[in-house]
């Protein structure tokens, strides 16, 4: 039992030895390079927006406004930030679904621009002028039309007036043709009995 007891002792302290060379490397610094493959990507740099810039403020991954107001088209934010407020926007546009958004940002910048131009009316304002243009074309478009249609009834009149003429015409012409028949291949009364006179004699 001591023979068997001995080379655990001996063994003992081969274990705590040998741990202290891994210990020694981990303590090192690394001496070798790392391989080209594996250094970290370099961090890509977005610009912001158009909106975040101008409110001064970060521009997360997914902002709301990035999609419709490009860094490279600052006025477009200003205008509808001036009329409608950034709040409004960003509240407007969470409503809506993403097909509707840029049509809705379009619109927002349209009447921003049609506010600052008229600032009573707006795009009611545009719009009513809008339509007195529509109506003043189509009161010009039903004069014409009229009067296309009297020219037609003039020119079937004319027309009408032309074929009755010669018409007319025609029969007065075919009337003296038949008063100017030569009758001298018939004869008279006065000229039968004369000729017929030596026969009775």
């Amino acid at each position: 039992m001591f023979s068997n007891s001995h080379p655990l002792s001996n063994s003992s302290p081969l274990c705590s030895q040998s741990p202290q060379p891994f210990s020694s490397r981990s303590q090192s610094p690394p001496s070798a390079t790392p391989p080209p493959q594996s250094p970290p990507p370099p961090p890509v740099v977005v610009s912001p927006c158009a909106a975040c810039k101008i409110l001064r403020r970060r521009c997360v991954e997914r902002c709301v406004l990035a999609p419709y107001f490009p860094p490279n088209d600052p006025i477009k934010f200003t205008i509808a930030h001036r009329v409608f407020g950034a709040s409004n926007i960003i509240k407007f546009l969470q409503e809506l679904p993403e097909s509707q958004r840029e049509d809705a940002v379009s619109s927002m910048v349209y009447e921003a621009n049609a506010r600052i131009r008229d600032p009573i009316y707006g795009c009611a304002g545009a719009i009513s002028q809008l339509q007195n243009q529509i109506n003043e074309l189509q009161a010009q478009l039903a004069k014409a039309q009229a009067e296309i249609i009297n020219m037609h009834f003039q020119h079937s009149n004319l027309v009408a007036l032309i074929c009755m003429e010669m018409s007319e015409s025609q029969e007065k012409q075919l009337f003296q043709s038949q008063q100017h028949i030569d009758m001298s291949c018939f004869l008279d009364d006065n000229s039968l009995g004369c000729s017929w006179e030596p026969l009775w004699t």
